[in-house]
């Protein structure tokens, strides 16, 4: 494994010929590309990423079989033009490696291994496929060996146990971060290299906060240089040396033309817990307390036809704690895969592992039913933030939901359609924003996870509102990256406020317009004497007028929850329907 670290020469490319320039950035295309598509090996793996601060800017990353390739990789790009326009700050060489701490014997090979489930774990760690990830943390590290803290002074066995306790830390980020732990001791001047791959960078700061308080780090690690950076298509190199934003890399069809699965969209369905616990009931595994989340899978094969890799996977969830239970089951003649975990994040993982079984023709999975109702599942997903910034789950006694739906209110299902928004305000007009807003919907349209990408003008103040609709928080939270780069961005919604997370969309009836338009002046001088609003505006779509958005700010949860509860706003929502030409969504601000 190669990690390459380049800086490039600013000076030296402003100041050549723009022939030059078109072919140093030609020939680096194509060196990038060929290696990412592997013409140069039958397997490994390359990627390019764009790095952040001053230590580089640019990483190119390969893994060959083989030294000889990595050899000639290195060496081919120092033939590129482009080549000519960097300069190398800083290289690792490496190997991936099994931990010695595992306890199989691994001197007959991997087929060896009797457990299915063992043998593909350790086959993932030996030959590991670089993730299709936004970003990328690489640090080089050792074990310390110092006169008070000594690693290799340790037995094997007080060793092998820090090993498995750093272990459980890792295992909580499953679906976070993935991380490629290579060895380099005689190869590197460190003893191991660690790159970790994850679409949100803080998790990268959580993970390894959390693992500095453990003794194999507090004691035992120490570190060298870290460099982090943001993953970029071999054809963005045009755009990142002209200092444009660059767009994440697009992941390539599966063969037979299967749209690619995006991380924000998980393979399975979500249902209802009762029905989920319905599908449940009928085969081997029983919900206990330590089942959070459950997934069922259905599949046009037979039983015995992928009973061995069912068994495998099963064995592979075992390495993590948060697997309770996978089962194979035929009932009434379908082929059924049952899953149970102690949390959504770490189902959500599995769910596209078992979506891969062959066959498979369905997937559904949720919170279950037990774990729902006492809001005990400790990753059912994020629907708000109050003002003491407690986070809202999707059941219990703080799930603002359910408080709306017992007004009668639709707030969309937690996991439903077109329910997370992400809204940045801006200063700039909305002709001025409109170009720029529809490069943005051209790029977000390519993620099954997007819905709707559109501006709103104010009635009332001079600002417009860029609104992104996302089937999941995280992918509206991703959106919102982008869309803070816009001209003249002013604020984030749900950032002004300490409860800034309602949105309302509404879409009117053409004949109702201008009358909706006076009902809702006539809400706004409500609000404007209730306790703890700060501010509302109705913002029109610029491309549909009989579509509207309403931004309202409020100083808490409860003062918000006080103007639903409200006579008046509950007869508005009653007239509303004749109105409206479909239901309204009050959508929660990511």
């Amino acid at each position: 494994m190669l990690h390459d670290l380049r800086r490039i020469d600013w000076e030296g490319w402003r100041g050549a010929p723009a022939p030059e320039r078109e072919r140093a950035l030609q020939e680096g295309v194509d060196h990038l590309q060929r290696h990412q598509e592997l013409s140069d090996a039958d397997a490994g793996g390359s990627a390019v990423f764009s790095m952040l601060g001053h230590k580089a800017d640019l990483m190119i990353v390969h893994m060959r079989p083989a030294t000889a390739q990595l050899d000639r990789a290195e060496r081919r790009f120092e033939q590129t033009a482009f080549a000519g326009f960097t300069e190398r700050v800083s290289s690792y060489v490496s190997v991936t490696e099994i931990s010695g701490y595992m306890t199989e014997n691994l001197e007959d090979g991997l087929d060896a291994i009797e457990d299915a489930g063992r043998r593909n774990y350790m086959q993932s760690r030996l030959y590991p496929s670089i993730p299709e990830a936004a970003h990328v943390c690489f640090y080089p590290m050792d074990k310390r060996r110092g006169p008070e803290f000594n690693w290799y002074d340790l037995s094997f066995a007080d060793r092998q146990e820090l090993i498995e306790s750093h272990g459980e830390i890792g295992r909580e980020f499953a679906g976070k971060v993935t991380q490629i732990i290579s060895g380099s001791t005689g190869l590197d001047d460190h003893e191991w290299g660690v790159t970790l791959f994850a679409d949100d960078a803080t998790q990268f700061k959580q993970l390894l906060t959390a693992m500095r308080f453990d003794p194999s780090s507090s004691r035992y690690a120490e570190f060298g240089s870290f460099y982090v950076g943001r993953r970029m298509a071999p054809t963005a190199l045009d755009a990142f040396m002209a200092g444009e934003t660059i767009e994440a890399e697009p992941a390539e069809e599966e063969p037979g033309g299967a749209p690619p699965q995006q991380p924000d969209g998980p393979p399975h369905e979500e249902i209802a817990p009762p029905e989920l616990e319905s599908r449940i009931e009928p085969t081997a595994l029983s919900p206990t307390d330590a089942a959070g989340y459950g997934l069922v899978f259905y599949t046009d094969a037979t039983a015995e036809a992928i009973a061995a890799d069912v068994e495998g996977l099963s064995g592979n969830f075992d390495n993590y704690d948060t697997h309770v239970g996978t089962a194979l089951d035929s009932v009434e003649g379908q082929t059924m895969v049952t899953s149970l975990w102690a949390n959504e994040r770490a189902a959500t993982v599995a769910s596209g592992f078992l979506s891969d079984i062959e066959g498979v023709t369905e997937g559904v999975g949720g919170p279950l039913e037990s774990q729902a109702a006492d809001g005990s599942s400790s990753d059912t997903g994020t629907d708000a933030v109050t003002d003491d910034g407690e986070l809202l789950g999707t059941g219990g006694e703080g799930d603002i939901r359910g408080a709306l739906s017992e007004l009668d209110i639709y707030a969309g299902q937690p996991h439903g359609e077109d329910i997370y928004a992400m809204v940045v305000y801006s200063e700039a007009h909305a002709e001025q924003l409109a170009e720029a807003v529809a490069t943005l919907r051209e790029s977000f349209e390519r993620y099954d996870t997007h819905v709707q990408t559109s501006l709103y003008e104010s009635r009332s103040v001079s600002r417009t509102a860029v609104v992104s609709l996302w089937e999941t928080e995280s992918a509206a939270t991703t959106a919102g990256d982008y869309l803070a780069d816009l001209p003249e961005v002013v604020d984030r919604a749900g950032q002004e406020s300490g409860f800034g997370t309602m949105g309302m969309f509404y879409t009117v009836l053409p004949e109702y317009r201008e009358e909706f338009v006076g009902t809702f002046e006539e809400v706004g001088e409500l609000l404007a004497g209730m306790d703890g609003h700060q501010d509302t505006q109705l913002m029109v779509n610029q491309a549909d007028e009989n579509d509207m958005f309403i931004s309202s700010q409020w100083a808490g949860r409860e003062d918000a929850m006080a103007f639903f509860r409200a006579d008046a706003f509950r007869e508005t929502v009653q007239w509303g329907r004749e109105v409206l030409a479909d239901q309204p969504r009050h959508v929660f601000l990511a």
